[in-house]
């Protein structure tokens, strides 16, 4: 299943698996995945915006007739949580490091914020309907990270640990984001659902993987031919197809958010370390 390029929206709806529906909205096309059982929904975060949520609403409750019961949020960042507000009697579930997440983001939100009415550490386990929805704790971009494997529809929902076929790096230890692609892998299912975008074939991981390398080789190799200011330029510019895998050619959101990753590695000397390290291996 490829993603759908850029178009004019309304909320974008697709069914992936029986009483499974993902919803992508307009704002940074963030995602939320319905998981159905009767009259009652489970949603899997709940999109960017306040109008994005309330069409998010419209088209789960008011044309079809379900009654949000449970959120699980993958992360604590306001693109992912327009949706509390607007479903005060939901359960609300999250990881226990939620508020690290919520108040050290780039963009914060507060009028999203809500405290979850369940917290968990390292998994949890809960039926709903058809599917077994098995939270997993996978930190990467955050520390509160949520994997959310469903086995029965042969999917996982990824969160922010991947973005297309490539990774955002702000706020993040690049190793604990191929860390956290690493385990999405070994669960071996055949569809990843992204926090933003929308549902890919099991080869995006393999893609996100080759893309984080690809950057950090050559950030890394920038920095040891180039004095920093020369250096910075040079990041500044490299291209997006330096890094894509193979026959991978980039959508406009991951074109965008490839600048803002080299914004984001020279702000806030992302891979310095690496470079330190490759500096002192070489010279030992």
């Amino acid at each position: 299943m490829a993603p759908c390029e850029p178009r004019a929206w309304a909320m974008r709806m697709e069914e992936l698996a029986e009483q499974v529906w993902m919803f992508v909205g307009e704002a940074y096309e963030s995602v939320a995945t319905a998981f159905i059982d009767g009259d009652d929904a489970l949603l899997v975060d709940t999109l960017a915006s306040t109008e994005d949520a309330l069409r998010l609403r419209q088209a789960l409750c008011e044309q079809r007739g379900k009654s949000v019961r449970a959120i699980v949020a993958t992360h604590y960042m306001s693109d992912h949580l327009a949706g509390l507000p607007l479903f005060p009697q939901a359960l609300s579930i999250a990881q226990r490091h939620y508020r690290h997440t919520f108040l050290y983001q780039n963009r914060r939100e507060d009028a999203y914020y809500r405290e979850p009415r369940l917290v968990f550490d390292q998994a949890m386990t809960l039926r709903w309907g058809a599917h077994e929805l098995r939270l997993l704790h996978n930190p990467g971009k955050t520390l509160d990270h949520v994997s959310v494997d469903v086995p029965g529809a042969d999917l996982v929902c990824a969160g922010d640990n991947i973005v297309g076929r490539i990774v955002y790096l702000s706020r993040a230890d690049p190793m604990a984001l191929r860390a956290a692609i690493l385990r999405l892998r070994e669960l071996g299912r055949g569809r990843v659902i992204g926090g933003h975008m929308g549902c890919f074939p099991a080869a995006v991981l393999e893609q996100a993987l080759h893309y984080l390398d690809r950057l950090r080789e050559t950030v890394v190799r920038i920095r040891a031919t180039s004095v920093p200011t020369q250096a910075d330029e040079r990041i500044t510019a490299i291209p997006i197809e330096a890094c894509l895998a193979p026959q991978v050619q980039p959508l406009a959101f991951e074109r965008e958010w490839h600048g803002r990753n080299l914004e984001a590695i020279v702000a806030q000397s992302v891979f310095a370390l690496d470079a330190a390290i490759a500096a002192r291996e070489a010279g030992a």
